[in-house]
């Protein structure tokens, strides 16, 4: 597959990601779920045009959420951290 935009879903611009960010070069995305360390790896580096290091994945369960009495649930999402190498940068993150 050629195209990796679908393992991306968005950037997660925290405070603790921007700590990260500043400390050591690590980035956080929010990913598809069946996407595995490999997809990740190769969607950040073409879309981004950087060389990542590493790549580390959470797979994060959905919150309970109440409306009114009915009791619902958010959808489970995965999260992707992604080590960039020195020097490396993403525009997404930039200015923030």
């Amino acid at each position: 597959m050629d195209d990796y935009r679908w393992v991306i879903e968005k950037p997660l611009i925290t405070e603790k990601s921007m700590e990260m960010l500043h400390a050591n070069n690590w980035v956080a995305f929010a990913v598809h779920r069946k996407a595995n360390k490999i997809q990740i790896k190769t969607a950040v580096e073409k879309i981004f045009n950087v060389k990542v290091l590493c790549v580390n994945t959470v797979s994060v369960g959905g919150k309970l959420k109440r409306f009114g009495r009915v009791l619902g649930r958010a959808k489970d999402w995965k999260k992707a951290l992604v080590r960039l190498r020195e020097g490396d940068k993403i525009e997404a993150f930039e200015g923030v």
